[in-house]
């Protein structure tokens, strides 16, 4: 592999010179660097990026670690994450968590030995079940900046992304209430996550304040069978005329469901999703969902770590927490 010192032999310029007109520096004159980077593209030239990591202290490298890869929420917040750090030259190296605080633990060792300049990341179901929060702020203590997003912990100072759980699961009860639906139920397999219990408060609220009915929340857990326990729920409750889902499958569950035992979506029973317009086309009618804007969140992630790691100025204290808003996407299953 030619190097920089080739080069400039070659070309009878300093190693200096050759370094400079590559990264197009004023001080060298445009003749010179046009034929700088004829020649290194001649011997397809490539910097060594362990040397200029190295020299600069920046691996230009940023760990991303998610619970769950065949989310389809997390796969797009990370589409987000990549092309945003694409965008200021920026690598990622993701890591999956699989829900687990040992796995998580072992992401952060594994890429804290040099290979990341920072962190982003939501937190594993198994972290916030057992509220474990040393990991993160042992890398915060070493100079790691960390960005959480989604699934945060509240007690680890640092900058975060999060959306509207509460508001927008009060507002989509308001919603049902001013259809006239008289027993709304709420619906849950992410119960013991930050997320999910916002969601629920939101939810309480708004039935809280009309006082026509007492909360009524299915709680399902992991290994349950989601379609049976919403099928024995709808049996065992026959006066429940909507349904709000805190999950991404719950909600399209839960109208297909209904349909099943008769009964006729919007008409009967009203339903809404925390979702995507993907997931939300997988039942007749189309599921209303709350939009998370996956996208969009992973990006503010990334220019939240981005500019930290560019402003090493910025004291550790002064941490930043963004609310994506999210959007009420009407579609068949609510009148």
């Amino acid at each position: 592999m030619v190097t920089l010192k080739q080069l400039a032999k070659e070309l009878n310029v300093s190693v200096s010179t050759v370094s400079k007109a590559l990264n197009n520096s004023e001080e060298i004159g445009k003749d010179t660097i046009k034929r700088v980077k004829e020649l290194a593209e001649l011997y397809n030239y490539k910097p060594n990026k362990v040397a200029l990591s190295l020299k600069q202290s920046q691996t230009k490298t940023i760990g991303v670690i998610i619970p769950n890869i065949l989310n389809h929420f997390m796969a797009k917040v990370l589409f987000g994450i990549e092309r945003e750090a694409g965008l200021h030259g920026y690598n990622i190296i993701t890591c999956i968590s699989n829900e687990s605080l040992n796995k998580e633990k072992e992401s952060f060792q594994l890429l804290a030995n040099g290979s990341v300049d920072g962190f982003i990341l939501s937190v594993s179901k198994e972290t916030q079940m057992e509220n474990e929060v040393a990991h993160f702020k042992k890398a915060l203590g070493q100079g790691f900046p960390i960005v959480m997003f989604d699934r945060v912990a509240h007690d680890v100072l640092c900058d975060k992304v999060i959306v509207d759980d509460f508001d927008s699961t009060y507002n989509a009860t308001k919603y049902l209430i001013q259809e006239g639906r008289k027993n709304i139920s709420f619906v849950t397999t992410i119960d013991g996550l930050s997320v999910g219990k916002l969601r629920e408060q939101g939810y309480n609220k708004a039935i809280l304040e009309e006082k026509q009915q007492k909360p009524l929340v299915l709680k399902i857990a992991k290994q349950e069978d989601l379609q049976e326990k919403i099928k024995e729920f709808l049996e065992n409750n026959k006066t429940v005329d909507g349904v709000i889902s805190a999950d991404n499958a719950s909600g399209v569950i839960a109208i297909n469901t209904a349909a099943s035992m008769g009964l006729n979506v919007p008409k009967d029973i009203s339903v809404i999703g925390f979702s995507s317009n993907y997931i939300s086309s997988h039942s007749i009618p189309k599921l209303t969902i709350i939009r998370q804007h996956a996208k969009e969140m992973g990006a503010s992630a990334a220019q939240l770590l981005i500019n930290r790691l560019q402003n090493r100025n910025i004291a550790s204290d002064e941490t930043t927490t963004k609310i994506i808003k999210t959007s009420f996407v009407k579609k068949g299953s609510t009148l």
